[in-house]
Formats: structure tokens, sequence, C-alpha cells
């Protein structure tokens, strides 16, 4: 995204918030108009001061009683400033956070799946937090340090115009040094913002699986995967940095300029009496006060070119295609029996790659269907193609005789229960963790489901029973009691629908046996998809599905498919061999 484009994107996120910007343009000019009429006080003041022993005390008096109303009242302004533009900015910024989040919960799976977690976290806080700093100080300095450039001139123009000329002549020089400097920094902030949010994906990625980095002696390896990206960022920085510092210095050459070009020109004019000497000085005040927002916006203009870096890829989440909606005319699936069809189903990946090819599947309402193959057959991506978290490429999937496509997604999952290898649990009560599809359950509703899961016996030794906080992911407990709390929470859900994805797979072999008979219990009478590496848990399966390649090469229960003496015969026979 263009960096004009990103500034119009945030002007938008303003527009809600016109008024308080009004009142701000309104302090704003009330904050430089007190703060240039100083001077002319000033100036007043050094022409009542004739010389020694003849001072005008009276007037001075009146003088320094209209300084100080003077800088009461700019400093009661600059306050109110302060605030009212410490509020905007964090409203624009929450507002952004709050549609990057819903959008984020609207993509795609597919979109997950083929982008960093630790870059996404990044692009919502991080990036955030840097638009959030640039903005700030782009409304607190940006439109004071043009309100003072205006009234300087304006002022400086009232006093004497030649002056004021030779003021306005060298100003193009900081223009000059500014734009060339704005465009490297850009560059250098939006690659340093892009480095930081890979170095947040492989730290989230490496201190989350630091069990595996250590059980593989990886940790040198990973050092130097994160001196690597670290280098990397340094680089982006030093250069952001250094472009950036490079502003102030040669502005403040040109303002240099401007003083004494000032100076050298006022005194000669005060020297032929075209202006007094509190003139002069009130000149000197304002070429510094012409100067300094000079210094203050090119300041502005790095920092505005970092937040627009990070304001750009904040909007490149915001702007994804989100999952394709439901219809129109979706209906909400109801008074759901399991009857399931694949019709012609086909899907892939990626356009030029096949994967699944014309698969066609019927279930009936109460069957067990058991789905075995090797690593990468189309397991998980039937899974994932059932709950439409992926569309079909072509041909069609139906839920009682209706395309899930045209089906809410919402009542299609909910009438499916998933129990995965891989358990997912979120930091809080293990009673909000059970009751998290169906948060109204009762205590002894979640107690129930927890002892149909053998999962009671263990949450009750904990130090809050129930009410027991558990860390993000459980970190807190063993793996077979995570994967024990995920079956209560289906347990609990009582769904028409099983999916089971090596459900017991993290559970020792006494347990396992208790949460067999507990899940045998639950899939009587309900449609369940059994996904499973250890074939013997899947022999009362009303039917096997061996899956190879994307399709399925063979069907049938456990002693027909062994009487064919095929693929299924044999990995069955190798499993008992090894066994």
């Amino acid at each position: 995204m263009k960096q004009s484009e990103t500034a119009k994107r945030v002007l938008m996120m303003v527009h809600p918030y016109l008024m308080q910007v009004v009142l701000m343009l309104l302090l704003s000019v009330v904050t430089v108009a007190s703060t240039l009429y100083a001077p002319v006080i000033i100036g007043n003041g050094i022409d009542h001061i004739i010389g020694p022993g003849n001072v005008l005390f009276k007037e001075l008096g009146s003088i320094l009683l209209r300084l100080v109303s003077v800088i009461a009242i700019t400093a009661l302004a600059q306050w109110i400033l302060n605030l009212l533009t410490t509020q905007i900015t964090f409203q624009i910024v929450r507002d952004i956070r709050m549609e990057a989040f819903s959008r984020l919960e609207e993509l795609s799976l597919a979109y997950l799946d083929s982008h960093q977690s630790g870059d996404i976290v990044s692009r919502i806080a991080t990036d955030a937090d840097q638009l959030s700093e640039g903005l700030l100080m782009g409304f607190t300095q940006f439109f004071t340090g043009i309100m003072t450039i205006l009234g300087t001139l304006g002022f400086m123009l009232s006093i004497d115009w030649k002056i004021t000329l030779i003021v306005v002549l060298i100003t193009p020089l900081s223009f000059f040094v500014t734009g060339f400097v704005a465009k490297k920094t850009f560059t250098m902030f939006r690659l340093q913002s892009e480095a930081r949010g890979e170095m947040t994906s492989l730290v989230e990625e490496l201190v989350g699986n630091q069990q595996i980095v250590q059980a593989f002696s990886y940790e040198e390896r990973a050092k130097e995967r994160f001196a690597a990206v670290n280098e990397k960022l340094k680089i982006y920085s030093i250069k952001a940095v250094f472009f950036s510092a490079v502003t102030n210095p040669a502005t403040r050459f040109v303002n240099g300029l401007v003083y004494t070009g000032v100076g050298i020109f006022g005194a000669f004019s005060a020297i032929h009496g075209r202006i007094t000497v509190g003139q002069l000085s009130c000149f000197l005040n304002y070429a510094n006060q012409y100067t300094k927002p000079f210094n203050e916006i090119t300041g502005v203009i790095t920092e505005l070119q970092n937040a627009f870096a990070s304001a750009g890829r904040i909007f490149a989440l915001i702007d994804e295609k989100p999952e394709q909606p439901d219809d129109a005319d979706a209906v909400v699936l109801s008074q759901v029996q399991g009857r399931v069809a694949l019709k012609d189903v086909s899907f892939s990946y990626q356009p030029d790659v096949a994967f699944i090819q014309e698969l066609n599947l019927s279930v009936n309402p109460g069957n067990r269907i058991a789905v075995v193959g090797p690593t990468g057959c189309g397991k998980t991506t039937l899974i994932n193609l059932l709950m439409r978290f992926y569309d079909v490429t072509a041909g069609k999937i139906e839920v009682e005789d209706k395309d899930i496509r045209m089906l809410t997604r919402n009542s299609l999952r909910a009438g499916f229960g998933m129990v995965l290898q891989e358990t997912w649990l979120k930091a809080g009560t293990i009673h909000d963790n059970i009751a998290y599809g169906k948060p109204e359950a009762s205590r002894d509703e979640v107690i129930h489901a927890a002892m149909k899961a053998q999962a009671h016996s263990f949450i009750r030794r904990m130090s809050q029973g129930y009410d027991t906080v558990i860390t993000e992911d459980g970190g807190n407990l063993s793996q077979g009691q995570k994967q024990l709390l995920c079956i209560a929470r289906v347990m609990l859900m009582e769904p028409a629908m099983l999916i089971l994805d090596e459900a017991t797979s993290s559970i020792d072999t006494m347990t396992e046996a208790r949460v067999t008979k507990a899940f045998e219990t639950l899939m009587q009478g309900r449609t369940s998809f059994i996904v499973a590496h250890r074939l013997s848990t899947i022999k009362g399966a009303d039917m096997i599905l061996v899956m190879q390649g994307g399709k399925i090469i063979e069907s049938g229960d456990h002693e027909e498919l062994l009487k064919k003496h095929g693929f299924y015969a044999n990995l069955y026979q190798s499993q008992f061999t090894n066994t």
C-alpha cells in the first residue's frame, strides 16, 4: 500500500472524532496566538527601557501583567490540547485494533495457515503502538507547528516585509532536506516493521516449543536463526534511525542561516531607524519561533513515516479478503440426524497441485466411519472439508441432504463435536475451559461431563478444583490431562455428530479404556468420524475408509478389509507384529 493511500486511510479513521479535532485545532490557534503575542509584549517592554535611570516602570508593570496573563492562557490551552490529542489518538488506535481483530475473526483458515501467527500478533500489538506514537506526535506538534509558521510570518510582515522576505527565501532549503530524507526513512521503517514481525514470530515459535528445542539440542541453531533475524532488524533500524537523525541537524543549519540573516539585516534596519530595538528583539524571537517548528515537523515526519509504515501493515491485514460469508438464503441446520454425503468432491490447497479428486462417500445416521492411511493422505483435509474450514473445489458435501454451502457455518459446526490430537485450552478456570462451547452450563453439568471423560478425579485433586486457574494452552497440566479436558468439553456439548482425531493419543492405557467406554456411550445413535493410527481402536467401526494420496483406495469393515489382503491388512499386520 502506498504511503499516500495509507495517510488517507488514517484520516478516514479520524473522521468519527471530527468535533474533537475541530476543538483541538481551535485550542492550537489559541496556543499559537498567545505564544506569538508574548514577543510583542516583550518588545514593547524593551522599548520602555530607554536607558539608565530612564525606565518607565509604570508602563512596565502593565506590560508585565499582560505577559503573565498571556503565559497563563497559553499554559491552560496547551494542557487541555495535550489531553484532547492523547484521547483522540488512543481512540483511533483502539478502533484500528478492533477492526483488525474483527477481520482476523473473519479470515479463512487458509489465510491463518499461510501466515505466521507471530507476524499477525506483531501487526495488531506492536505496529498499532508505533502508529499511536506517530499520531500522538503528529497531532501535538504538526498542527501547532504549521500554525506557528503561518502566525510568525504574519507578525513579521506586520513589522517589516523586507526582513520577512529573507526568511521566506531561505525556507525552501528545509523542505528540500525534509523531502529527501522522508522517502528514505519510510522505506527503512517499513522494512524495520516487517523484520520486527518476523522476529516476533520466531520468538513465539521457539519459546512455545522450548521442550522440543531442548530435546533435539536445537539451541545453537535457534540462536543462529535468531541472530540472523536480529542482524537484519539491526541493519534496517540503524538505517532508519540514521536517515531520521540526519534531518534535525540539517534543518538546524538552515535555521541558523535564517537567524543570522534576520540578525544582520535587522540590525542595519534598527540603525537606520526603520524598526525599533524592541521590534528587532521581537523579530529575532519570531525567527527562532519560525524555524523551531521546522525542526519539530521534520521529527514529526520521521515518526509519521514509521507510523504510516506500521499502519500499512495493519491495513493490509484489515484489507485481507474475509472468509466467504454465508449466502443470504443460507438456512440453519436443525434436527440433525447425522446423514452425510460426499459427491464427486475435489479439493486442492494450491490450484496447480491436485489433491483430493472425485471423492464419494455416503454415511447414514448413527454410522461410525473410521479414516486411516499414511501421513498426508488427506485424513485431516477431509475433516476440514466436513467442518467447512475449507470449501470444496468441485463437487459438494451434503448434511441432511443439504449442500453445506447453503447452511450457516455456525449451525453446521454446532452439529459437530471435535476432539483433536492437538489440544487447545485458554487461560482461565477449568470450569470455563470445559464450558467453552456452552458457557451457560451449570456446575453440575460440567462435573457430570468431566466424570464421563474420566477427568473428575484429577480435577478434584487440584488446589481449587474446578475453579483452578490454568495457564494459556494448559501449560501447567500434563498432555493427558489437557486432552481429558478437551474430551469433557465435547461430552458437555453432546453434539449430533462427532469427529475424533486421535482423541485418546496422549492418555494412559487404563484411562483410555474408560474414556473409550464413555465415547461408546456418546457415539450411540450419533454419526461419528474417527481418525486413528492405532487400528486396534477402530475394529468396531461400521466402515473403515483407507485413504492414500487424497483418494479412498479401500473401504469396508475390519473383517472385510482383512480378507482383501490389501493395504489395510498389511498395515494392520505390521502394527500387530510390532506389538
